[in-house]
């Protein structure tokens, strides 16, 4: 019956070839002809093959978030909004960028070492310009941070916002505390948080410091320009 069937096919027999549409996905291709049935007349077959082409999706970038302050201790302390004294722009910017160079290193946490990088990749700020004046880049200071503290397992994924180690908390709170008793006005600058950082003897951001030349003298000479306006917006 089979091949009484298949003798019937004419060489004849018209045969089409069409593209369906373009998908989205890539390009599909597809083949249709008409064949006769020997047992239920003719009809329309349709054999489609699609050969579609996934396009992998774009690695999601590692975005720095931005707050309006940094974190305290002692929320007690700025429970009155009066006394709360404001953050630099800058000096938040900077802490966001510690953060995502924490992230980047495949840190668990947001160190000292990870706050000094986030003022120098800032680079516009005082600090930084005090930094790169004393010879101490953020070359340098990622070099001596990988001594200190190994880069992450490559498989180990830092969270969105790395907590702060007890240290570098302390270093936020230091410059509150300072500029509270300075009682001058202004804002909590980015030079308050190289201090804290320098405050820290045991921290490895005051041990980096100290690798690259950094010593009291500088840091007096720092704090000596903290009165001046420094403009960081």
């Amino acid at each position: 019956m089979a091949s009484h069937a298949l003798s019937k096919l004419s060489p004849s027999t018209p045969f089409s070839t069409s593209a369906c549409p373009q998908s989205p996905h890539g390009p599909r291709l597809a083949n249709s002809f008409r064949l006769p049935n020997a047992w239920l007349g003719a009809s329309d077959l349709s054999l489609r093959s699609t050969i579609s082409i996934s396009r992998s999706p774009k690695p999601r970038p590692i975005i720095a978030t931005v707050a309006g302050s940094l974190p305290t201790a002692k929320p007690e302390r700025v429970s009155s909004s009066e006394n709360v004294p404001r953050w630099s722009r800058r000096a938040i910017k900077s802490f966001a960028m510690g953060e995502l160079e924490a992230r980047k290193l495949k840190y668990p946490t947001t160190g000292t070492e990870a706050l000094l990088m986030g003022l120098l990749i800032e680079g516009t700020n005082s600090a930084a310009k005090f930094l790169r004046a004393n010879g101490i880049t953020l070359f340098k200071v990622r070099e001596e941070s990988i001594k200190f503290i190994p880069k992450g397992d490559m498989y180990f994924f830092s969270p969105e916002h790395p907590p702060l180690t007890e240290d570098c908390q302390r270093v936020l709170d230091w410059a509150v505390d300072q500029k509270l008793k300075s009682a001058d006005g202004g804002e909590i600058t980015t030079s308050h948080l190289l201090l804290g950082i320098w405050s820290e003897a045991e921290s490895p951001g005051h041990k980096i410091l100290a690798a690259l030349g950094f010593d009291d003298d500088r840091a007096k000479e720092l704090k000596s320009q903290i009165s001046e306006p420094e403009h960081e917006g």
